[in-house]
């Protein structure tokens, strides 16, 4: 194994480009004006992270980012009839978001934070305010807290909204957020823990549900507002999600939490080892549905549908065997569910009928190749409390963010706003690609060049999601790093679902356990090779790409090829044995490796780029975020360390403050920027 540089050395290189100023903007140096002119476009659009229809389903709410802020607009259920609601005097001065309609459709719950810099260290500052939706009055500020605060979420009877909420909060509860700076006794000083709280809806009394002990992840309110369900693992909160267990209690105080699930128990079933998300009650109260399966992050829900009687007893795999991955569900019914889900690349929305222990799909509403989703939730719907009315933002490669709103019934409802109507595809026509390999049917969607002209060749670019447990799945692009803009520029851009993604049934996304980089890469190549059989694509000018596991295939395939001849490595990890050491979340590994490193560091040695360095030549731009706590920054050294040693040419960034998803506007503009240039290096357009 070739001798590679300590951690603690790798460690200070990160701490000097950091806080040097080492790190210089592309906006420094001259830039292809095609490269502005896309990244301008992009900028232009204006994103909408919720909506929200109210439970009578005549009105709308949402939440649109304007000028780096979050807004709150109220609308009728058509769309028309716009106006702004906020806690500030200056609308636009203040983050605001966190819609949850009451019961009776007459006010408004939201979060708004007029106080804090998220990127700071000091304690956030959150209120929950109520509004009058007609505008008649001013919102009344129902509760200050010093804390993060998220997810609310009222009782039937409109006396409570419950939330998740950490007091003394520094930072977002996520693991994608920028972490601490590493000071004091490690794991020990400066925990955070998220709890389940609640308000009164009349006089803002604060109540803190759960123990404090623990850190809650999800939960869901009784039918009648006496109990909470909820997943709950040990703190620090960032790593354990991957162990969280679902528990059960009054809704009260210091009340007994009784433990209903526990997936490293033997006792859970197909369970067993595998992660849960989503607890949801059914309307009689007996049961709590939830999502269980090979999850490889928090809030990438997927899996199969399990169910648990709520007084407790043995969960039951209501959908084993099916050829889709549910994402979301909702109970419609004492034996009924509406479920979206992932199925071929594509979003569904479909109704569930439950059969004792076993569920099955009773009609498809609809399937669109768009993403979809509320906000609160992986692909969760907004409903009205007769179920016969939704809610949801939509988005794809033909068309940027609108809100989607109608009657539930055998289509998708249109779009009822017209926010981004102004903005037009830079880029070519998108096409779901499908072919087989290896006794797997694969998907993944292609990009024609923009002007696409079947006479000439054109370069492709390959970009691998991240995950592995994900999919890709159509969206419009933002200015942060994204493989669409490249099909702007005159590249084909493949965008694979291998083994190991969601939407083609449980047993394929668990079909990569402990084989990272080896048949996901097989059907990746087998993809290609099938677009170049029908497309003019140049083999000579394939590229690599992607973030986060994305970035782990961008460092390991060049060691098992090289039909790539230029990669971009985004948060990739390069050693697997000394990332269990250095990330904070190592507790999403053993489920997919079969034990810890210090168990069998070869299941883990096999898969690291590192141990196979000799075998890269192909031209290496790496990146990542100096606090990022889901792949570290020095596993970026390591690649870029050894990749320099090896005379391949090899450039490293790292952005100061940045986790694993970027917030800086200036850097997600100069991370896509840099990758263009990367590529149109060594991978020109033209011929």
């Amino acid at each position: 194994m070739p001798k590679r540089p300590s951690l603690t050395l790798l460690l200070a290189l990160t701490a000097t480009l950091t806080t040097s100023g080492a790190f210089a903007s592309t906006t420094d140096r001259a830039i292809d004006p095609r490269i502005d002119r896309l990244l301008s476009q992009l900028g232009k659009v204006q994103p909408i992270d919720a909506v929200a229809i109210s439970p009578d389903g005549r009105q709308l709410a949402w939440v649109i980012e304007r000028d780096g802020k979050s807004a709150i607009e109220v609308a009728t259920a058509d769309g028309h009839h716009v106006h702004a609601v906020s806690a500030a005097a200056t609308p636009g001065s203040c983050d605001e978001s966190g819609i949850a309609w009451s019961p009776d459709s007459r006010q408004l719950a939201f979060i708004a934070n007029c106080h804090v810099d998220l990127t700071s260290t000091r304690v956030m500052s959150n209120d929950i305010y109520l509004a009058d939706p007609a505008g008649s009055t001013p919102p009344r500020r129902l509760a200050q807290l010093h804390g993060y605060v998220r997810s609310l979420q009222w009782t039937a009877d409109g006396r409570h909204i419950g939330f998740l909420y950490v007091p003394g909060a520094t930072r977002h509860a996520s693991a994608v957020a920028a972490a601490k700076l590493p000071a004091g006794e490690i794991g020990v000083a400066g925990v955070e823990v998220q709890r389940v709280a609640s308000i009164d809806a009349g006089s803002g009394a604060l109540r803190e549900l759960t123990p404090a002990g623990i850190y809650a992840y999800e939960f869901d309110w009784s039918p009648d507002g006496s109990r909470i369900a909820y997943t709950a693992a040990q703190p620090p909160g960032d790593n354990n999600w991957w162990v969280a267990r679902l528990y059960a209690q009054p809704a009260q105080p210091d009340a007994h939490a009784d433990l209903l699930v526990d997936p490293s128990s033997a006792q859970s079933g197909s369970l067993h080892g595998l992660q849960i998300a989503l607890p949801r009650w059914s309307p009689d109260g007996r049961r709590i549905a939830f999502i269980g399966g090979l999850m490889s992050d928090q809030g990438a829900t997927g899996g199969d549908i399990f169910a648990v009687p709520s007084g407790g007893g043995a969960p039951s795999n209501l959908t084993p065997g099916i050829h889709v991955t549910p994402s979301w569900l909702y109970w419609t019914g004492p034996r009924s569910l509406l479920v979206s889900q992932v199925s071929n690349g594509q979003s569904q929305l479909a109704d569930y009928a439950i059969d004792g222990d076993r569920a099955h799909q009773r009609a498809l509403h609809f399937s669109v190749p768009a993403s979809i989703g509320d906000g609160r939730a992986s692909m969760a719907m907004s409903l009205s409390a007769d179920h016969r009315h939704l809610a949801y933002v939509e988005s794809s490669y033909a068309a940027a963010p609108e809100v989607h709103a109608g009657s539930l019934g055998s289509k998708a409802p249109p779009a009822v706003t017209r926010l981004n109507a102004g903005q037009k595809p830079a880029w070519g026509r998108a096409e779901s690609v499908e072919w087989d390999n290896q006794g797997f049917h694969v998907q993944g969607w292609l990009l024609y060049p923009a002007n696409y002209d079947a006479r000439k060749s054109y370069p492709m670019i390959v970009s691998v999601h991240g995950g592995p447990s994900s999919a890709v799945i159509p969206r419009w692009p933002s200015v942060g790093y994204g493989s669409v803009p490249f099909s702007a520029l005159g590249y084909f851009v493949f965008m694979p679902n291998p083994r190991g993604s969601f939407g083609q049934g449980e047993k394929y996304v668990q079909a990569n356990r402990k084989d990272f980089g080896y048949g996901d890469l097989r059907d990746i190549l087998a993809g290609v090779d099938a677009i170049e059989k029908k497309l003019p694509v140049d083999d000579r000018r394939l590229g690599l790409t992607g973030w986060s596991y994305g970035g782990f295939m961008s460092m390991f395939a060049p060691t098992r090829t090289r039909r790539f001849r230029a990669v971009v490595a985004g948060a990739g990890i390069s050693n697997w044995q000394s990332y269990y050491g250095e990330n904070l979340i190592d507790q999403w590994m053993p489920p997919f490796f079969g034990a810890t490193v210090y168990d069998d560091p070869a299941v883990y040695a096999k898969s690291s780029a590192i141990n196979f360095i000799k075998q890269v030549k192909t031209p290496m731009l790496i990146v990542v975020g100096d606090r990022d706590a889901e792949c570290p920054a020095p596993q970026s050294f390591e690649m870029w360390h050894a990749l320099r040693a090896q005379g391949v040419p090899t450039s490293l960034v790292v952005y100061p403050n940045e986790g694993h998803h970027f917030v800086d506007p200036a850097h997600q503009r100069d991370v896509l920027q840099r990758a263009l240039e990367w590529f149109g290096r060594y991978l020109p357009a033209s011929n």
